[in-house]
């Protein structure tokens, strides 16, 4: 049988059908495994499964001499040395598409959240400061039909966003790495900064999109305009943000995703009414992360018996 390392518990039945087939040594705890323990199991596995919090790089790639595949339960691969491995003839393997409706309908429920002050008025209720009667001007948010929304990205997860303005007759401006044949206006990314009432960022992270987002750009944001992400933290510079709103450059912001996670018990983002917080949600529903453990061990077991996965990192 084939012998294969997974490095997180998988909801579903899928771990249990990759054990017809693999010999299975499964990491059992729900916080992630530290990289010894991986470097110390890997060396005769012939498969990996991963998530995005595991990073493997050219040590554990080293460190498994009889690695054929490493499959990850993500739609992202920044966690992973995709050039090397495959410099190694190591296929990588991942998840994409399944989780793109799940993670647009987060970000549809960050941007009202935050456009109405759903979650403070939330709060408010809860701490028993409700003290008057509805009255004119309590509690005002922003309007989201009839406003602008600016995507930045428009691969998969950006065009689902899309379909979803559509509903609130919002106007779309994009600005992406190609143009898309989409309903939606193309713009440079100035423009889209400066025209956006939502800006909705669906970018992947890499050399280019690291703290793409910094305080100059953030600058140019309407002081009446909302920052939604859910794409990955470090594309933010979180530093920045954080400037930003103490300065009261923007409305407020709409986040699930940072460059560090679990994010501090203090970090200064949380000291802010106007933001609204999710703990990397993108595609928390049970439909979702079921099927993405069924395409990664599919991928995975293809990959094994020599065959083509279903998704493979080119």
């Amino acid at each position: 049988m084939y012998k294969v390392l997974i490095t997180r518990k998988l909801p579903g039945k899928w771990v249990h059908e990759l054990s017809q087939e693999a010999e299975v040594e499964l990491w059992e705890e729900d916080y992630p495994p530290p990289k010894s323990w991986i470097i110390s199991r890997v060396a005769d596995k012939e498969g990996i499964l991963v998530t995005l919090t595991e990073r493997v790089d050219r040590e554990i790639i080293d460190s498994a001499k009889r690695l054929k595949v490493i499959s990850t339960y993500s739609v992202g691969v920044d966690h992973i040395d995709v050039a090397y491995a495959k410099e190694r003839n190591i296929k990588v393997t991942y998840t994409p598409e399944v989780l793109t409706d799940a993670t647009a309908d987060l970000i549809f429920g960050l941007l009202i959240a935050v456009a109405r002050r759903i979650v403070e008025g939330d709060k408010v209720i809860r701490a028993g400061q409700w003290s008057l009667p509805w009255f004119p001007t309590y509690m005002l948010g922003k309007e989201v039909n009839h406003s602008t929304l600016g995507i930045l990205g428009m691969g998969r997860i950006g065009q689902a966003v899309l379909k979803r303005a559509k509903g609130f007759d919002m106007r779309v401006i994009y600005h992406s790495r190609k143009r898309h044949e989409v309903e939606a206006e193309f713009v440079d990314l100035d423009t889209l900064l400066r025209e956006s009432d939502f800006l909705v960022v669906t970018v992947d992270l890499n050399k280019e999109t690291y703290h793409l987002l910094d305080y100059e750009k953030l600058s140019k944001l309407k002081r009446t305009a909302f920052l939604i992400n859910a794409s990955r933290g470090a594309v933010i510079n979180q530093q920045d943000l954080v400037k930003i709103l103490k300065e009261n450059k923007i409305a407020g912001a709409a986040l699930d995703v940072f460059e560090k996670e679990p994010i501090d018990k203090d970090d200064p983002l949380i000291q802010f009414p106007n933001v609204v917080l999710t703990p990397h949600l993108g595609s928390a529903t049970v439909e979702t992360r079921e099927r993405m453990a069924e395409i990664a061990v599919k991928n995975l077991i293809l990959s094994l018996k020599g065959e083509r996965p279903l998704y493979e990192v080119t």
